[in-house]
């Protein structure tokens, strides 16, 4: 098989709920197009843990305040994805369950999305003057909310089930356990808070093209959309060597 490689020129936006390999495949795609990478969903997981060590309800006004005002920082090297909480390295901390059971919550708050849409933005747009030039941005509103200039979006889709399997997989690999019912059942009721909230639901842009993983191997989702970016003219140097 053939893998290209190139250099990226703008922004692409990488939206969709969790199990549809968005983590994976927005940093393989950053390596491949010599790009910096953005993972949005670090930052309000990073936000969740500040409301979650501060022993406040993730619903309430309290709570709110914190994750609003947290000193969150986040790295934008895909080889090495960093993020910190008043300078701590938390990246292993923000994937674990409880921060996963409430971060929907907190992140339905306008003051905390508001805040970090604005770091985000600011993160982008650094990229984008410096040297590096192009960046993969992951989330579930980069599309719509984030980067709707964006020249290139795509929404990652799976089923529930493959989803599911796939989340309890990389939790078990990553010693965390894991029971598929539950797992199955924890996807579902994300999918809804995420997609049933007020502000910036988790939806697909109008003109975002959206590929379905449940059948697709991380490569193939990678070769896809390597494709559609290059088809748009936002790829330079173009590499292919046999992999």
């Amino acid at each position: 098989m053939t893998e290209a490689r190139g250099k990226l020129r703008g922004v692409i936006a990488l939206d969709g709920p969790s199990g549809t390999g968005k983590t994976t495949v927005s940093r393989g795609l950053a390596v491949r197009l010599d790009a910096a990478y953005l993972d949005t969903g670090a930052m309000y997981r990073a936000a969740t843990l500040a409301v979650l060590r501060a022993g406040l309800d993730p619903a309430g006004p309290a709570a709110s305040a914190v994750a609003a005002e947290a000193d969150i920082r986040v790295g934008t090297d895909p080889s090495a994805s960093t993020v910190t909480l008043r300078g701590e390295d938390v990246a292993a901390e923000i994937r674990s369950g409880p921060v996963t059971d409430a971060v929907s919550v907190v992140s339905a708050h306008a003051d905390v999305r508001a805040r970090l849409v604005a770091l985000q933005r600011r993160i982008i747009d650094d990229v984008l003057a410096g040297q590096v030039g192009g960046i993969v941005v992951e989330g579930r509103d980069i599309g719509t909310v984030v980067a709707p200039d964006a020249a290139l979006k795509v929404y990652l889709t799976a089923s529930a089930e493959v989803r599911a399997a796939r989340r309890n997989q990389q939790d078990r690999a990553a010693g965390r356990g894991g029971d598929l019912a539950a797992t199955l059942s924890a996807v579902r009721r994300r999918d809804s808070l995420d997609s049933g909230r007020a502000l910036s639901p988790l939806r697909a842009a109008p003109d975002a093209v959206t590929v379905d993983t449940t059948d697709l191997d991380v490569e193939d989702v990678l070769d896809l959309v390597f494709a559609l970016a290059d088809q748009r003219g936002l790829v330079a140097e173009v590499v292919r060597s046999s992999r």
